[in-house]
């Protein structure tokens, strides 16, 4: 038999690299491993929906009762209020941690040290129980009269309570995420405003914080999370929460599983919703400066902001 000549070589060579009749070999290991995963998911489920003490027509049954619904607006509102007093908290910490002022620095960081280092749980019995330290709540002049006073049981009530543990604590959060998106912001954008003859305020409202929501937003999102979870804590100082209202009927009822179904169904359904919320709002802040004039944008900024 004669050799193959060059051309015959060459030609057997383009076959081989032919790049439009190429293909990914099969990944049979995946493709078992995710057969593997999705019969043990299947198999889980066909439990779980066929195990009678979950009391699935129980769930069904309270799932949009309106002690419930209103246990869940209670839940959805307090996550509300308490993001936004302590977004608004933290934003103001942050930026007093990061002052030149001593003494300035030295009460925020005092302040997030001691938010930070006691649990959550600990923070509203104490404000719920704030009327056996203080029964009476006086604004006076110091070692002066008394100029109004108020019965402590008259303002710190479930509600008020809640709102105050729950937005303090996450103002503490939310000061240090500020903070790390705010010293995110290149150096060389705060020395330029000081160079336009920007105040201070200014400069945070239209430079540094525009630029840090990028490193901002998705950790807030994540706390937004972290707080629908958290409201339920309040259940203990008889605040009607979506998890207290379940409490309610499961104490007659007796039939406590299918109840905290019901709340472990509805918080899935609420973060769930957030989480899809959250990665929109992550991809839009994760675009970055458009196209090759992205450099240009913080100019451009600085100069619509003067």
């Amino acid at each position: 038999m004669s050799a193959p000549s060059v051309d015959e070589s060459r030609a057997a060579d383009a076959a081989l690299r032919d790049v439009a009749n190429a293909h990914r070999p099969i990944a049979w290991g995946r493709w078992l491993l995710w057969a593997l995963v999705l019969i043990i998911a299947t198999d889980f489920g066909w439990i779980v929906a066929n195990n009678e003490n979950f009391g699935w027509p129980v769930v069904a049954e309270w799932f949009t009762a309106p002690s419930i619904l209103r246990g869940l607006s209670v839940t959805l509102g307090l996550t509300v209020v308490a993001m936004v007093i302590g977004v608004i908290i933290g934003l103001l910490l942050a930026i007093a941690r990061m002052s030149d002022d001593r003494l300035l620095s030295s009460l925020a960081g005092l302040y997030i040290w001691f938010f930070r280092g006691t649990p959550l749980l600990v923070q509203l019995i104490f404000w719920y129980n704030l009327s056996t330290l203080f029964p009476q709540i006086s604004i006076a002049i110091p070692f002066g009269p008394t100029l109004a006073s108020w019965d402590t049981n008259d303002l710190i009530t479930p509600m008020t309570a809640a709102i105050a543990g729950l937005s303090l604590n996450e103002a503490a959060y939310m000061a240090e995420i500020i903070r790390g998106g705010l010293l995110s912001v290149d150096k060389g954008q705060v020395e330029a405003t000081d160079a336009f003859g920007m105040t201070r305020a200014r400069a945070l409202r239209r430079i540094i914080i525009p630029q840090a929501m990028r490193s901002i937003i998705p950790p807030t999102g994540n706390q937004l999370i972290s707080m629908i979870k958290a409201t339920s804590l309040v259940s203990v100082i008889a605040m009607a929460d979506l998890l207290y209202s379940v409490q309610a009927v499961y104490n007659r009822t007796f039939e406590v599983i299918p109840m905290l179904m019901v709340a472990v169904i509805w918080y899935l359904l609420v973060t769930s919703i957030l989480n899809v919320g959250q990665g929109f709002i992550e991809r839009y802040y994760a675009r970055g400066e458009r196209g090759a004039g992205g450099d240009k944008a913080p100019a451009r900024a600085m100069e619509e902001a003067i």
